[in-house]
């Protein structure tokens, strides 16, 4: 794999510094990613790991910090590792655009693992974040600035930072495919690939791209069964996503649960009980009458994330695997991930 890119820079701003609300109101919402079906070529574009883990906003104002995840919810207190990280930092106002993730032996983040560490009795501290763009900086508004200037401002304010709760997260400028082949062979999630000079946009832009090397995304729990054997507390997930304003039925996923996750799930699926599915017998074709009568539906509110080898024609995911909750995300945002064709050598359509 080709050494990671890291630059220096000399940006510094000067301008009126606004308090953490109102920094916090300036910053609303993240850039995403466009899923797409291979990585784009050409050096026009730089790219990074894809992270296994939970997209974090980080607001810091006169070395008073803030956590907030991708749909607005302050998670400050979940993650102190990386709140007194921050507030350790020579940054005394900034925003950072990062993912917290908890590294296994291998040094491949892990989602479950990250799920361990924030349940109860979990290890916090092993949570760690990998920083991969600057928004603010000392009064100033960096997301016009092109993305390869906002990281080598980033890299050098936090000296390219490899160990401790706060990481640089590097990249690779070309080389898309190479990277994407070495990703895929450690085993891991995949990679971001960005336009270097691409300013910071909110929302879903094809200025940066994802490539998974598995399919893997969000559903809609719409209900549960009971175990047919042995003392786990519950048999398999039905899942969902949204389409056109209604739920469609994605199929089922039975493994990816270890004995805690299983009760800790029906404690919760406990409180959401409903007697209606939200959905047609006809939509859930496959199920047997028998399974579809011993389903126990809950409120379609909760969500979790699933491996998947790929998707069947009726629309249902095959070898699927229960990866965690995820509890960044809005059920109704919830949609079926189709990959683009990925855009021409340099430019975005």
């Amino acid at each position: 794999m080709p050494a990671l890119v890291k630059h220096k820079s000399s940006a510094s701003g000067s301008g009126t510094k606004p308090s953490l609300p109102e920094l916090m109101k300036r910053y609303p919402d993240v850039q995403l990613a466009t899923l797409v079906d291979a990585p784009p070529e050409g050096d026009a574009w730089l790219h990074e790991l894809k992270f296994d883990g939970y997209r974090l906003l980080g607001f810091v104002s006169n070395h008073e910090v803030r956590l907030r995840t991708r749909n607005g919810k302050d998670w400050t207190a979940r993650f102190p590792s990386l709140e007194a990280a921050l507030s350790k930092t020579k940054l005394t106002d900034a925003v950072i655009d990062m993912e917290a993730v908890v590294l296994d032996a291998s040094g491949k983040s892990s989602f479950q693992a990250l799920q361990a560490a924030l349940g109860d009795g979990g290890n916090a501290s092993a949570i760690v974040a990998y920083a991969f763009d600057i928004l603010y900086l000392n009064g100033e508004d960096l997301t016009g600035l092109p993305l390869l200037e906002r990281k080598e401002t980033l890299d050098t304010l936090l000296d390219g930072a490899k160990g401790g709760a706060l990481r640089y997260s590097g990249h690779v400028v070309g080389e898309g495919t190479k990277m994407f082949a070495h990703a895929c062979k450690q085993g891991l999630e995949g990679i971001i690939s960005k336009q270097a000079s691409a300013r910071y946009t909110a929302g879903r832009e094809k200025s940066w791209l994802k490539v998974k090397c598995i399919q893997r995304q969000e559903f809609v729990i719409l209900g549960y069964s009971a175990a047919r054997t042995g003392d786990r507390a519950l048999g398999a997930l039905y899942l969902g996503y949204q389409e056109k304003g209604e739920l469609r039925y994605a199929g089922k996923v039975g493994t990816g649960f270890t004995m805690k996750s299983a009760r800790e799930l029906a404690d919760r699926f406990a409180k959401l009980a409903v007697k209606d599915p939200g959905l047609t017998r006809a939509q859930t074709k496959g199920v047997p009458a028998g399974e579809w009568n011993s389903i126990q539906w809950v409120k379609p509110s909760l969500l979790c994330e699933v491996a998947f080898t790929e998707w069947t024609q009726d629309g249902r995911i095959r070898h699927p695997s229960f990866q965690g909750l995820r509890e960044d995300k809005e059920a109704k945002a919830v949609r079926r991930e189709t990959p683009e064709r990925t855009p021409k050598r340099g430019r975005s359509k």
